[in-house]
Parts: structure tokens; sequence; C-alpha cells
């Protein structure tokens, strides 16, 4: 098992996403490949692993699969409300993991199989995660919201394949069958299972809400009521960090509830820099 140094980590410099293990099978719009090593920082300056980070708004869960990965907490909660994502989860942690990445690496993808899959009625979970995770793969930029379109040219003319890699999805999804016995799935409210467990000290939150880009929605589930997910948040009885796009709103939440706020860059999927939000009661471990 990995267990990773506490970073060199700078503020001020973007992190090189290509050194940073890929751990989900997901690719995902607004992923958090780039924040693994403030992640690294945050659980690393605890004193020991955390007994539990939940993760309430999983999507992809690249942050408790590290977690997991690297020894960084002892076991992790993932809870997620969309429906077809939560179908990847059900099947790779309850018991049909090994079909998922068979049936990845044996697909034959061309136009044609694309849409045979989409045609048809998946009666069964593991059928329709599937389905998912050949729709997130071969969508524009991973978006899964209705009215995505799919790939066109994609990677060096490839098209639909370009970010079909059927090798290296079962790898990962094998990855986390290994160890599954230490990631729990739940199907559900995010904030809801907040609330619920906001008297757990034992428990650390990594807080990562769908948004809206331009108006343009890029998660089926993408609404959240950003002045009450602070309300719960502040309830929190162990630790947490938020992450949000830069906008005034949301600098304006973190001010009305007390917490603290730093700026670190990142590169979107166009490959142009902007500015995230680490939120929580304290960063002074971003600064050291």
């Amino acid at each position: 098992m990995e267990r990773c140094l506490l970073p060199n980590t700078d503020r001020t410099s973007v992190v090189n996403v290509a050194s940073v293990p890929m751990r989900s099978p997901f690719r995902y719009p607004g992923g958090k490949t780039w924040l693994v090593p403030w992640i690294r920082r945050w659980l690393g300056s605890k004193p020991r692993p955390v007994g539990e980070l939940i993760e309430p708004f999983a999507g992809g869960a690249i942050v408790g699969l590290t977690a997991v990965f690297e020894e960084l907490a002892r076991k992790v909660t993932l809870v997620e409300m969309d429906y077809d994502v939560a179908s990847v989860w059900h099947t790779i942690l309850n018991g049909r993991g090994r079909w998922l990445a068979d049936e990845i690496a044996g697909f034959g993808l061309t136009r044609e199989s694309v849409e045979a899959v989409f045609a048809r009625e998946q009666k069964d979970l593991h059928e329709r995660a599937f389905a998912t995770i050949l729709r997130n793969r071969i969508s524009r930029g991973g978006i899964m919201a209705p009215g995505a379109g799919v790939v066109r040219n994609g990677e060096n003319g490839k098209g639909l394949a370009s970010r079909w890699y059927p090798g290296t999805l079962r790898k990962r999804i094998l990855s986390i069958v290994a160890l599954r016995h230490r990631i729990r799935f739940v199907q559900g409210d995010g904030v809801g299972f907040m609330r619920d467990n906001a008297a757990r000290l034992d428990a650390v939150f990594f807080i990562d809400p769908p948004y809206v880009v331009a108006g343009r929605r890029l998660y089926t589930h993408s609404h959240v009521d950003h002045r009450a997910l602070f309300g719960v948040t502040e309830e929190l009885a162990g630790d947490f960090l938020m992450t949000y796009d830069d906008a005034p709103e949301i600098r304006g939440l973190a001010q009305e509830h007390g917490f603290s706020v730093r700026e670190v860059p990142m590169k979107n999927t166009h490959h142009a820099t902007k500015t995230e939000l680490l939120i929580s009661r304290n960063l002074d471990w971003v600064d050291d």
C-alpha cells in the first residue's frame, strides 16, 4: 500500500496533473485531480490517518480514492445522488466490479456498438453501470447531463475512442475492487448525509458540490442550495475542506460563517489557468 510523504506544494504554482496517479474510472468536468497534492497535505498534516473520510458529493471520487490508496484514511464513505453514477459505484463495490472491468476490456468500440448499448434497456444495475462508463468516456469533456454531445474528432483524430482506454480502465476498477472493504457507498443526498453525521468527531469531510458554468449544466443533479450547505458545514464537529469556484457570493458565505479562505491556481479542461478556493475553519497547513 502506498504512503505518500507530505508534498512541498507551492500555493502560487499550478499542479501538474500528469504527476498525479489517476484512480477513478470516470472523467469529470471540474474533476479534482489537480487538488490531490493539497489533499495529501491536508490529511497528512494530521497526527495519524483519519478514521473516516466522507465525500458527500462523490462524483468520480478522486479524493476518496486517493485517501484509501495512500493510507491517508482508514476508510472512506462516498455519497452520490445521481442514479447513473451510483450504479457504477454500487457495481464496483458490491460484487460485480470484476464483471464490469472485463466487460469494458472486451468491448469492441465502434459507433454502431455504442448506439446498440444506448438503445438497449438497462434492466440490471451492472448493465447500467457499463452504459454509464461508456457514455462518460465518449462524451465531450465527460459531461453526462441531458443533451451532452459525444466526441467527434477527439485526440489525434481517434474520435469516440480517444478517451476509451479499456486496459487502463480495467486496471483502475480492479484496483478499487481490491480495497472495497475500506470503501462504503451511499446513494443519497450529500447535504442530508452531512447533517445526519454532523456530530461525529472521528470523521472528516471533503465537500466539493456540483456547479453550473455559464448557465450550462455539467451534471444531472447540479442544483445545490449553497447557503444551506454552508450552514450544515458550520455544524460539523469534525474537520472539513471545501472547494469552490472563486466567486464573490462564495467568499461572502465563507466570511459570514467565519471560515478561512485560500486561493489556489488550477488548469481547466481547456488548459486555461483559473483560481479555485479552499475553505475550512483552519487553513494554516496550506501556508506551512
